[in-house]
Formats: structure tokens, C-alpha cells, sequence
């Protein structure tokens, strides 16, 4: 994954503690795999404004944009899905879906990490 905001890919973190879903040997992933560092971890370094570390650290180096550690911040679940997939009564996620963090970063899928 990516985020607009970040410096650095991440992987999604696709747990299912009592029964994951498989298919070709990969845990698959709905849209309501969205909790920040479970599911979404850092992406390097934040430069959103928003985001009140980086805003903090900017107002400190005299307005000169000063990139801090992500730390995600997402709250709702993945936008549109696959409707008529469903893993564990939810959509499924896919390759196309996007996520937002508070901090105004778009977050999408790079590689679905699927064997062609």
C-alpha cells in the first residue's frame, strides 16, 4: 500500500484470529480491514499538516515543513469493496479500493501481492 502522504509503502496486516478465509494459500482481506497498525501500518515519514505532529514540528522548525513518523489514523472502512464477495459477512477488499486517513492522506493498494 501507499498513502499521499507518507514517504514509504507498508503491507496490509490481514488478521483473522479465529478463522481466516484462504484462497490460494493467502488470508484474504475485507473492507473492514482498516484498524491503524493492525491492519494499516506506517508509511515512513507524514508530511500532512494535519496530522498535529507534523503540524507541531513545522510550527517549531519556523514553517518549514518537517516530516514526522506515521501514524496512521483511519476510522471508517475501506471505500466500495466487492459486493458480491463477501469474506466473513463484509465485502471483499480489493485492488482498486481506497482508504482515507484524518490526517488527508489517500491510502491505495500498490500490489494485491496475487500470483498472474
Amino acid at each position: 500500500m501507499k498513502c499521499s502522504m507518507g514517504d514509504s509503502q507498508s503491507e496490509l496486516g490481514v488478521i483473522h484470529p479465529l478463522k481466516p478465509v484462504y484462497l490460494h494459500g493467502d488470508n484474504k482481506a475485507s473492507i473492514m480491514d482498516y484498524k491503524p497498525m493492525i491492519n494499516i501500518k506506517p508509511f515512513g515519514q507524514c508530511k500532512s499538516l494535519l496530522n498535529p505532529v507534523v503540524a507541531a514540528a513545522t510550527a517549531a522548525n519556523f514553517g518549514k515543513l518537517q516530516p514526522m513518523p506515521c501514524i496512521p489514523n483511519t476510522t471508517m472502512p475501506w471505500m466500495a469493496g466487492k459486493m458480491n464477495v463477501l469474506i466473513k459477512k463484509q465485502p471483499a477488499l480489493m485492488n482498486n479500493d481506497k482508504l482515507m486517513c484524518l490526517w488527508s492522506g489517500l491510502i491505495e493498494i500498490v500490489d494485491e501481492g496475487q500470483e498472474s
